[in-house]
Protein backbone atom coordinates (compact mmCIF):
# COMPACT_ATOMS: atom_id res chain seq x y z
CA UNK A 1 0.00 0.00 0.00
CA UNK A 2 1.59 3.12 -0.99
CA UNK A 3 1.73 5.91 1.58
CA UNK A 4 -0.43 7.90 0.04
CA UNK A 5 -3.63 5.08 -0.29
CA UNK A 6 -2.35 4.51 3.59
CA UNK A 7 -3.18 8.48 4.45
CA UNK A 8 -5.98 8.44 2.41
CA UNK A 9 -7.23 5.60 4.21
CA UNK A 10 -6.47 7.28 7.78
CA UNK A 11 -8.47 10.44 7.07
CA UNK A 12 -11.22 8.37 5.53
CA UNK A 13 -11.10 6.87 9.19
CA UNK A 14 -11.10 9.94 10.84
CA UNK A 15 -13.72 11.64 8.84
CA UNK A 16 -16.03 8.58 9.78
CA UNK A 17 -14.86 8.53 13.49
CA UNK A 18 -15.86 12.65 13.73
CA UNK A 19 -19.08 11.99 11.86
CA UNK A 20 -20.30 9.15 14.66
CA UNK A 21 -18.81 11.72 17.22
CA UNK A 22 -21.01 14.58 16.04
CA UNK A 23 -24.01 12.40 15.84
CA UNK A 24 -23.33 10.95 19.31
CA UNK A 25 -23.25 14.66 20.94
CA UNK A 26 -26.37 15.62 19.13
CA UNK A 27 -28.29 13.04 20.59
CA UNK A 28 -27.32 14.52 24.02
CA UNK A 29 -28.46 17.88 23.46
CA UNK A 30 -31.91 16.28 22.60
CA UNK A 31 -33.06 15.41 25.90
CA UNK A 32 -32.02 18.67 27.76
CA UNK A 33 -34.60 21.23 28.03
CA UNK A 34 -33.00 24.69 26.82
CA UNK A 35 -34.06 27.04 29.56
CA UNK A 36 -32.87 24.80 32.34
CA UNK A 37 -29.43 23.71 31.03
CA UNK A 38 -28.92 26.76 28.33
CA UNK A 39 -24.94 26.66 29.52
CA UNK A 40 -24.82 23.10 29.16
CA UNK A 41 -26.64 23.47 25.27
CA UNK A 42 -24.20 25.98 24.45
CA UNK A 43 -20.99 24.14 25.09
CA UNK A 44 -22.12 20.91 23.49
CA UNK A 45 -23.35 23.10 20.53
CA UNK A 46 -20.09 24.66 20.19
CA UNK A 47 -18.12 21.09 20.30
CA UNK A 48 -20.80 20.00 17.69
CA UNK A 49 -19.88 23.03 15.42
CA UNK A 50 -16.10 22.55 15.90
CA UNK A 51 -16.15 18.96 15.20
CA UNK A 52 -18.61 19.43 12.15
CA UNK A 53 -15.51 22.05 10.81
CA UNK A 54 -13.12 19.84 11.82
CA UNK A 55 -14.96 16.54 9.58
CA UNK A 56 -15.09 19.71 6.68
CA UNK A 57 -11.42 19.56 6.26
CA UNK A 58 -10.73 16.25 6.99
CA UNK A 59 -12.91 15.99 3.81
CA UNK A 60 -11.43 18.56 1.95
CA UNK A 61 -7.92 16.93 2.79
CA UNK A 62 -9.14 13.68 1.47
CA UNK A 63 -10.29 15.29 -1.54
CA UNK A 64 -6.87 16.47 -2.39
CA UNK A 65 -5.38 13.13 -1.52
CA UNK A 66 -7.23 12.19 -4.44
Amino acid sequence: MSSLSSLSAEVAALTELLSRSRDRLVSLTEPLNASEHEDVLASLYEAERLLRASERALLRAGRSIG
